[in-house]
């Protein structure tokens, strides 16, 4: 079974496909569908890995708030079993 990504944007969910060789992450897929560019997200994002310890929450924190500003309230993987 392909990948897909399910997201609800501005309260619209949807669901796309999804490929690790088109997309980092599931984040980025949805990004790109809403047509949100990330150059600048994803310039602040390496800031704050190169700054923060590893494995340190600052990185999760940062891309949950960003794309919460952004519109999206949730993005995850569909499972085979969850219903669309």
């Amino acid at each position: 079974m392909a990948r897909q990504v399910i997201y609800t944007f501005k309260g619209q969910t949807k669901t796309i496909p999804f490929s690790y060789d088109i997309h980092h992450d599931l984040y980025e897929a949805a990004a790109e569908a809403e047509g949100i560019d990330l150059k600048k997200f994803l310039a602040m994002e390496q800031q704050i890995a190169l700054t923060s310890k590893k494995g340190a929450k600052a990185e999760k924190e940062f891309r949950k708030s960003e794309f919460a500003r952004f519109g999206f309230t949730s993005i995850k993987f569909v499972r085979e079993d969850d219903e669309i």
